[in-house]
């Protein structure tokens, strides 16, 4: 990268304020972070538009990460290469919120027959971050790595919990969208206070709002100040939460619970 790239400042001058450049590391993860973000792969000209950068600078940078294996190219697009997935991998190694989490979701699973998944919060996004598929014919479209606007799920109201409720109204404000469904809760003071009566709850529920007939019974896991920091989910068809819908609370706020007492994690109100 040129020294332009890489947040070299211009000089100040007699005429006018010292201009300041993006560092060619900044642009680097504002195009990881578009990939990320939009989930499908983009040209250079596309990405130059949506991060505001010269169109010779994202190219220069592409090519430099291309080349690094932190982008891999098909024709005129590129994507999120393959070393990204084995820093991913070593970094997931030393996360042991993650090896207990795994361990616990694969029981539950076991237990209940259904899917399960363990989610986190990435900015304004809930992501799926590991997920074990129940053994029967009902799959669930989202996957490890979807990312969805906090408003839709049940895991996005107890990963915001800890907020100040202003802050959560905030955040939702700016945040929630309409679900393909047109039933997920837009109104930021209604999901602040859901927020609320969820993490009071242990439990949140939500079916129908992200996908038609599909719900998602969600249990927060709290570290030692109260923090949702993970949460463990049961994802199923709508109708069996309204037939035994107490089954499937308890069964998620057990492991929850156990990922908790396993992290030596006791928090107490």
């Amino acid at each position: 990268m040129k020294d332009s790239e890489i947040g070299v400042a211009s000089a100040p001058s007699a005429t006018g304020p010292r201009r300041t450049r993006v560092s060619g590391i900044e642009r680097s993860v504002q195009i990881l972070d578009y990939l990320q973000e939009t989930a499908r792969p983009a040209t250079g000209y596309d990405i130059a538009r949506a991060v505001g950068a010269p169109l010779s600078t994202v190219y220069s940078i592409v090519e430099e990460l291309v080349a690094r294996d932190l982008l891999s190219r098909n024709g005129s697009v590129v994507w999120l290469g393959p070393k990204l997935y084995h820093y991913g991998l070593a970094y997931a190694r030393d996360l042991e919120i993650i090896t207990v989490a795994t361990h616990e979701m694969h029981v539950l699973s076991r237990e209940v027959g259904e899917t399960v998944q363990i989610c986190g919060r990435d900015g304004d996004m809930m992501v799926v971050e590991a997920m074990a598929e129940g053994p029967g014919h009902f799959k669930v479209t989202s996957r490890i790595g979807t990312r969805v606007p906090l408003n839709w799920t049940a895991s996005g109201r107890l990963l915001v919990a800890h907020l100040d409720f202003q802050d959560r109204v905030a955040l939702f404000r700016r945040c929630a969208k309409a679900s393909p469904t047109g039933r997920a809760t837009v109104d930021p003071v209604s999901l602040a206070e859901q927020s609320d009566e969820a993490l009071a709850a242990g439990i949140a529920v939500q079916a129908g709002e992200s996908d038609y007939a599909v719900a998602c019974v969600a249990a927060p896991v709290r570290n030692n100040s109260g923090h949702c920091v993970i949460t463990i989910s049961i994802v199923l068809p709508e109708f069996k939460v309204q037939e035994e819908p107490s089954r499937f609370a308890d069964a998620v706020r057990r492991a929850a619970q156990r990922i908790e007492t396993s992290l030596g994690w006791q928090f107490r109100q």
